[in-house]
């Protein structure tokens, strides 16, 4: 299955808590971080629906 490789680029201070959660589920500690997971509905729509905040790629 794919990969998909998330950097968390923008804060989410001023950002409503079920972003903040959802950013703390995908893995993220810190501004800037990267976390891989594989590709699956589940995380392509937590990432699509934060996709402001983050950069992201599908490797195969």
């Amino acid at each position: 299955m794919a990969k998909v490789t998330i950097k968390w680029k923008k804060s989410t201070i001023g950002r409503p808590p079920r972003q903040e959660r959802i950013i703390k589920a995908l893995g993220f500690h810190r501004l800037n971080d990267t976390v891989c997971h594989e590709n699956s509905p589940q995380i392509m729509g937590m990432v699509n629906s934060i996709s402001h905040l983050l950069e992201w790629t599908v490797e195969e």
